[in-house]
């Protein structure tokens, strides 16, 4: 059992939200702490970069949104977790993350090589490699098509 767990979560996949908070639920001490994070990209509109859409502000804010809706949605009601919201790289804040709130375990959920997401493997990578504590690996759900009377 583990004393802080820092879950890093995919904000707009809820899949791996649960997946990762049922995991976390599970490996945490009776008065541990969970620690959920997501990283996310502030943007900007790359040649023109006074120009934007949403400020980082805004961005920061529904992101944040979305997180405090998967721990409403996955969470059971006897638990609490502090919601971690950061801008920039994803590797590099996690680890960093990690370190300053003195993490025991890091839990990721890896969507592997086939991913539509190329820098996915190379967080979670740079996450196991760099991490300050233990770090657990899931794999994503995989889902299977649903058969429809054209395939039978």
């Amino acid at each position: 059992m583990y004393r802080k767990i820092l879950l890093a979560i995919d904000s707009e996949d809820d899949g791996e939200g649960k997946r990762a908070l049922e995991e976390g639920v599970r490996l945490l001490d009776e008065d541990g702490e969970l620690h959920l994070a997501t990283i996310f990209d502030p943007g900007g509109a790359g040649f023109f970069p006074h120009v934007t859409a949403e400020t980082p502000e805004d961005r920061e804010n529904e992101v944040r949104e979305r997180l405090s809706l998967l721990a409403r949605k996955y969470l059971p009601m006897k638990y609490s977790a502090s919601l971690h919201v950061v801008a920039g790289t994803p590797g590099e804040k996690l680890v960093a993350l990690a370190a300053n709130i003195g993490a025991n375990l890091v839990i990721l959920v890896s969507r592997g090589a086939s991913s539509r997401w190329p820098m996915r493997r190379a967080t979670v990578e740079y996450v196991a490699v760099n991490a300050p504590c233990a770090a657990l690996i899931l794999p994503a759900l995989v889902k299977v098509p649903e058969e429809t009377e054209d395939s039978r």
